[in-house]
């Protein structure tokens, strides 16, 4: 069978809408379910085997690939946005698997795939394992990509706290190909510095000038947002401490402490949202876009 073959290229579009078709069955059963058994909804996946799909798409992967990113778009996005205490990502990481075998290419499906799998809850699974697992998949497709390797180094540093396998992916990034030059340096500052805020500011900032689409620097630029707001909690935290041990009381509201004269307008966060003052606790606004912090700080005077 040839592209020239009109009969066969009619068999093979006809075998991939039939394939289509069954999957968008699939998918209103699976709104069905979710209606009735949320449970049952929520661990149905359509064809667990990345190989069985190989199979299955004929020549039609890089559609089929779309589909099933999609999906996993929309179950990460339905699933953080859920008000279940209960729940559950339990088909992220197949999905991505899916996604990526169908099209070992698909680098967004690499890059933001892993970052999804790497939040903490309840804004992810708190994978950061599968996160690894997924970006050294699109390694051995493309062993050249650095940026893939960049990547591992920050899982480790952001996520898994893990600076000297952060250091060591840094540096194996940057002897690939076409890396940056700053690479090497980052790898040095982590091995030193790896924690704290300068370091990961030090990445952060790499990130914002050079990744890889504008959603990761958007992403980058709250990074650093979220650390300048750790670094204002702080010097909160030591004005509310100045006042106790002045007036022998925690202050009751930021008024409080700007009649005192410690204060000379609203604090708020680097997004604009006040910062919130209860019981001596200086935390992150409600509805702040950069809540949760990395490492929310418990700010509470004894």
């Amino acid at each position: 069978m040839t592209r020239s073959d009109p009969r066969g290229a009619w068999m093979s579009g006809a075998l991939v809408v039939a394939l289509m078709a069954a999957i968008v069955s699939l998918q209103h059963t699976q709104g069905r379910l979710e209606a009735a058994t949320p449970d049952t909804a929520e661990n149905l996946l359509y064809v667990r085997s990345p190989a069985a799909m190989s199979r299955m798409a004929l020549s039609y992967d890089a559609v089929l690939a779309d589909l099933y990113w999609i999906r996993a778009v929309q179950h990460y996005g339905g699933t953080r946005l859920s008000t279940d205490p209960n729940k559950q990502y339990d088909l992220l990481y197949p999905l991505l698997d899916l996604t990526t075998s169908l099209d070992p290419r698909f680098n967004v499906a690499y890059y933001f795939g892993s970052t999804f799998l790497a939040e903490a809850p309840p804004d992810g699974p708190g994978r950061p394992d599968l996160a690894i697992v997924l970006l050294e998949k699109g390694l051995r497709v493309q062993p050249d990509k650095w940026e893939f390797a960049q990547w591992i180094g920050f899982v480790h540093y952001w996520w898994r706290h893990d600076y000297a396998q952060a250091a060591e992916w840094f540096q194996r990034a940057g002897d690939l190909p076409g890396a940056p030059f700053w690479l090497a340096q980052l790898a040095a500052t982590t091995l030193a510095e790896g924690g704290n805020r300068q370091s990961s500011r030090l990445l952060w900032q790499e990130v914002a000038r050079t990744g890889v689409n504008e959603a990761f620097r958007n992403e980058a630029v709250r990074r650093l947002q979220q650390l300048d707001a750790m670094d204002q909690i702080d010097q909160l935290f030591q004005i509310v401490g100045a006042f106790q041990q002045r007036y022998g009381a925690v202050p009751r509201s930021w008024d409080d402490l700007g009649r005192a004269g410690y204060l000379r307008s609203l604090p708020v966060d680097p997004t604009g949202v006040p910062y919130r003052l209860e019981a001596g606790s200086v935390a992150l606004g409600e509805g702040s876009r950069l809540s949760p912090l990395p490492r929310e700080p418990q700010r509470l005077i004894q």
